[in-house]
């Protein structure tokens, strides 16, 4: 009965927000990221996708102006890492995307291991607050969805992932079946590596962006974002943060990239980091 009700609201729901055929192929052409994914998944994602667009609300600032098509691929490639999760609101605690026409410049506050607080303004392309909206710069929005190791959206909505055990700090909720011991062990042999490389060179060419070195949290952000869209790159470089994560995630990439490598000329060979 609860069940029957559940999918009752849930079709309710999507009756609100129609996707058509068309709209939906324009997604899957702008969105290489989704490629190879088995149709019963690509609907789910679909479903998934207009979900979040009710959901949340996305509020544009400085005269940007976005259309329905626009929306549907934010909201596809934040709903591509929740793809093989059971639906249990992951993206609970904020309702808001704000959306900047450039990158943008907000204050920042760090407290040393001396006590004393240093504040500066600097300028970023995205952001996500604990308990408050995610905030995104359009540019980098629309550079995200292909595999080039870049993906916008996801890098933010992993910080949201993380908060849900509270601050921030690369150890988002993990499942059941996952052992705390063997993700923080992958997770800071592999931080550790990067940032004894950057310690060496701080201009050292890095197999991942170097940014992942700031701390725990980017580094989970960074991987997570490579994890989907350069899982060739991350799989290589760390190939037990790639299996941590393919457990945190419960898909893997890397297996669908080969597999389009291998039966579509258009894909480039497999790539190799330095």
């Amino acid at each position: 009965m609860l069940h029957a009700l559940r999918h009752w609201w849930r079709q309710r729901r999507l009756r609100r927000y129609p996707i058509s055929d068309a709209d939906w192929q324009a997604v899957l052409q702008r969105l290489p990221i989704l490629d190879g994914l088995q149709q019963q998944a690509l609907q789910r994602l679909r479903e998934r996708s207009a979900l979040f667009l009710l959901d949340k609300h996305l509020t544009c600032l400085g005269g940007l102006q976005i259309d329905p098509l626009d929306r549907l691929c934010l909201a596809a490639m934040a709903q591509l890492p929740l793809l093989e999760l059971p639906e249990l609101d992951w993206y609970q605690g904020f309702h808001e995307i704000v959306l900047y026409p450039d990158d943008f410049v907000s204050p920042q506050r760090h407290r040393d291991a001396s006590g004393v607080e240093h504040q500066w303004d600097a300028e970023h392309s995205g952001e996500a607050w604990q308990q408050g909206p995610v905030i995104l710069a359009w540019p980098g929005v629309t550079s995200s969805g292909g595999w080039d190791a870049y993906n916008l959206v996801i890098h933010e909505l992993a910080h949201k992932l993380d908060m849900l055990n509270g601050s921030a700090n690369g150890l988002p909720p993990l499942h059941a079946d996952m052992r705390i011991g063997d993700w923080a062990g992958a997770m800071q042999h592999a931080y550790d590596r990067l940032n004894a490389q950057l310690d060496a060179n701080p201009h050292a060419h890095t197999a991942i962006d170097p940014y992942a070195a700031e701390d725990p949290a980017e580094f989970f952000a960074v991987t997570s974002e490579y994890f989907f869209s350069a899982p060739d790159l991350l799989h290589q470089a760390f190939a037990e943060v790639y299996h941590q994560l393919s457990l945190f995630y419960r898909q893997d990439p890397l297996q669908r990239l080969r597999q389009l490598q291998a039966a579509h000329p258009a894909y480039a060979s497999p790539r190799k980091s330095d």
